[in-house]
């Protein structure tokens, strides 16, 4: 009898970490574990046939008891603009909790999948420096390489690009834009734009992004995998799709204006983005 593989999904009840373990844990021989403190995480994202643990990445080493062979690091603070109101926490759960995690990795000798930001690939603009998120974010990465040279972690970095799909927050503080402007032309009232509204993003579905990490946990070595749609609209473009008036709002100190995306290391692995958000919105309009 072959050896079960132990995956540990840190952030397993999140938006992309309930897809990724759902994913996981339709493979038998996969023993797959999420920890996740519940910041942004829903217990209504739990999904058969995995085994939650709740509390802080930072508490890694006495709540997973059985080291795994892989983790899957998702569980951070993951919003830009909103970072500016809380750093402590930003810095938290980004810079403490995964301190502990990639040290984790290292004891146990796991491949470390890290789940970076391409905030810091703004086209033109400070990148990494432009928000405590994105600073945070690309600080960790630079941890993860140099425990690679330093200690021979085995690691792969991946950079997602604006995922959306089936269970994003769509209300409060953390929503996501798309998550957003469902529920407000669900709800028949007008799409809130932050200014310019120009901003230019490159939007992701989460069944795209988890058939890439499934990849990059298997074969990928080494840093730079984005994981991003070619099409790229700008948020005013976006909110039309839908049809539906639009409202100005004040922009927000964080907001680049675009990123670039270089896709190639992830490609030659075999991955692309096989949905597009026109469609994505087409059926939200439909099921409206």
């Amino acid at each position: 009898m072959s050896e079960r593989n132990k995956i540990l999904v840190t952030g397993g009840a999140g938006f992309v970490g309930s897809h990724l373990c759902e994913a996981l844990a339709a493979d038998p021989q996969n023993d797959v574990v999420s920890l996740d403190n519940y910041f942004t995480g829903s217990r209504d994202n739990h999904v058969d046939g995995v085994t939650y643990l709740e509390g802080h990445t930072a508490d890694i080493a006495t709540l997973v008891s059985e080291p795994p062979q892989r983790v899957f690091h998702l569980g951070e603070y993951s919003r830009v603009e909103q970072s500016f109101a809380e750093p402590e926490r930003v810095w938290d759960l980004n810079c403490r909790g995964t301190q502990a995690v990639v040290e984790y990795c290292r004891q146990h000798e796991a491949k470390l999948i890290y789940a970076g930001s391409s905030t810091k690939f703004a086209a033109g603009e400070p990148g990494r420096d432009q928000s405590p998120y994105a600073w945070t974010k690309a600080t960790n990465a630079d941890l993860i390489v140099n425990y690679g040279t330093w200690f021979g972690l085995e690691y792969a970095i991946c950079y997602f690009y604006n995922v959306y799909g089936p269970r994003e927050i769509a209300e409060g503080t953390y929503a996501t834009v798309l998550g957003i402007f469902r529920a407000q032309h669900a709800a028949g009232k007008p799409l809130t734009v932050r200014e310019p509204g120009t901003q230019r993003r490159n939007f992701t579905h989460v069944a795209d992004i988890v058939a890439g990490l499934l990849l990059i946990g298997d074969r990928g070595q080494g840093d730079g995998y984005g994981l991003g749609a070619e099409d790229e609209y700008s948020i005013l473009e976006l909110a039309e799709m839908f049809g539906s008036d639009t409202v100005m709002l004040p922009g927000r100190p964080g907001n680049r204006s675009a990123a670039a995306l270089d896709t190639s290391r992830s490609s030659e692995l075999g991955w692309k983005a096989t949905r597009t958000v026109r469609s994505y919105v087409d059926a939200a309009r439909g099921a409206g």
